[in-house]
């Protein structure tokens, strides 16, 4: 599947929550599953529910590398 595939059930189950995980770096990415919202900026509309999870998945994420690694 490509990623554009992939994201259209990802984006209807859960838009606000979703998660873009990157696998297979050196290095852990993770990003918000949405665009820039450059439409609603400005507005407060935005919602940080993704960049949240973001954030949590790169933390979960480190400290089980941390913890494979010793």
């Amino acid at each position: 599947m490509y990623h554009d595939q992939v994201l259209i059930p990802v984006k209807t189950i859960d838009f606000h929550g979703s998660v873009n995980i990157t696998l297979g770096l050196d290095f852990i990415r993770t990003s918000p599953d949405h665009g820039t919202a450059f439409d609603i900026a400005g507005k407060n509309l935005a919602r940080a529910d993704s960049l949240v999870n973001a954030l949590y998945f790169a933390d979960q994420m480190a400290a089980h590398r941390t913890t494979q690694n010793g």
